[in-house]
């Protein structure tokens, strides 16, 4: 695609929102993103479906599967045209950027005619059941079992999943699950897609520090897999849920970083309204969270391009720590600019935008792995570096 059809395709998506993003939809601009994903779920869901209606979901799917097969370019003027309208948080990214592209390269076909169309038509919503109370950045260490039911043929799977972004929302779940007695670590896994609304699940909300609770326990209590919703064979497990994160940072990570701008333009704005920008060291915190914005930008698309480019493979083994780390550093910058303003009561929402967004930054750098994880993955997979010594559990 030339720059000038990029430019005219960027203009349709921009000109779709501008349309569609108003009028009853209006209440959801800047809304459900992360701090806020719990917010307004009814009307976020039939937003999904005017997505859906406009042609706007899954768009990168091969258009065999009922995408619009769109180019790696499109994607991304996609994802940035869609948070520069300030476009509300997705509750059907799991399905649609996860489990949906998962499926188109393991699933059988039975499993993608059964699934993909309520993705893509915003009629069913999915979570992800991975990280445990001992297995989280650790997510090889899950206990929760899935044993075989001789009747039928079926799954029945016992323990917990902890940090269930959503579930609350949710209409499926999929979950990886040890399936062989005995096993440890990445081996004797399976990969199980389940109906919440079902007998032996309960869904518990955990509070967050910032007042919502969009995370969720959830606990499952000889809950029920059909036999035919296994994806790939028993004891492959390990293989699909890493395949599975290795879309979960992909083209959406610039849609994620257009978001951070927005967030990144309130605090410079309200540090020139309310004085802070005269303060040097603030001055010098912008420009800092500036340049690193611009460089997170870079290394995206290098790791976008990465099969032109293997260097880029290996660098993109820091992305989340880079992120994690901006991302927390933004909401430190955004409480000092507001100073005492943002410990006081106040009706300015966008004082309490950015109270939220240092309450939910402290978990950045814990969530999808922590930093620590993250700097032994850079340090043994890219670095090449001997394995830090790991003891034995007690």
């Amino acid at each position: 695609m030339s720059g000038k059809e990029l430019t005219a395709f960027r203009a349709e998506v921009a000109d779709w929102m501008k349309s569609n993003l108003s009028g009853r939809f209006a209440p959801l601009l800047d809304r459900g993103h992360a701090g806020d994903g719990g917010a307004l779920p009814d009307l976020r869901k039939d937003w999904e479906r005017e997505l859906a209606t406009g042609g706007w979901t899954c768009p990168g799917w091969p258009s065999e599967h009922g995408g619009r097969g769109l180019s790696i370019a499109e994607q991304v003027a996609f994802q940035e045209e869609y948070s520069r309208a300030g476009g509300p948080g997705r509750l059907g990214h799991i399905g649609e950027g996860l489990l949906g592209p998962t499926l188109i390269a393991f699933g059988t076909e039975e499993q993608k005619q059964r699934f993909l169309p309520p993705i893509r038509e915003g009629r069913e919503f999915w979570c992800q059941g991975y990280s445990e109370p001992d297995a989280g950045s650790d997510l090889a260490n899950i206990k929760t079992r899935a044993r075989r039911d001789p009747e039928t043929g079926d799954w029945l799977v016992t323990g917990q999943k902890v940090w269930t972004s959503l579930a609350h929302l949710s209409d499926w779940i999929f979950v990886v699950a040890r399936c062989e007695e005995g096993s440890v670590g990445p081996y004797g896994l399976i990969f199980l897609l389940m109906p919440l609304d079902q007998d032996g699940i309960e869904i518990h909300p955990i509070r967050q520090i910032g007042g919502g609770s969009e995370f969720n326990s959830v606990f499952f209590d000889n809950a029920r897999a059909s036999a035919d919703c296994v994806v790939g064979q028993p004891g492959e497990g390990w293989k699909i849920a890493m395949a599975l994160l290795s879309f979960e940072r992909g083209i959406s990570t610039l849609g994620q970083q257009m978001g951070f701008a927005r967030e990144l333009d309130l605090i410079a704005t309200l540090a020139r309204e309310n004085g802070a920008a005269a303060n040097p060291m603030i001055r010098d915190r912008l420009a800092r969270a500036w340049v690193g914005l611009r460089a997170m930008r870079y290394m995206a698309l290098r790791m976008l391009a990465q099969n032109a480019d293997p260097q880029a493979k290996l660098e993109s083994l820091g992305y989340k720590y880079q992120w994690s780390h901006w991302h927390r550093d933004l909401g430190k910058l955004g409480m000092d600019v507001l100073g005492f303003a943002g410990v006081a009561a106040s009706d300015d929402p966008r004082a309490e935008k950015l109270r939220q967004l240092f309450f939910f930054t402290r978990a950045d750098t814990v969530y999808g792995g922590t930093s620590e994880i993250q700097l032994n993955i850079i340090a043994e997979r890219g670095l090449g570096m001997p394995k830090e010594p790991r003891g034995e559990a007690g």
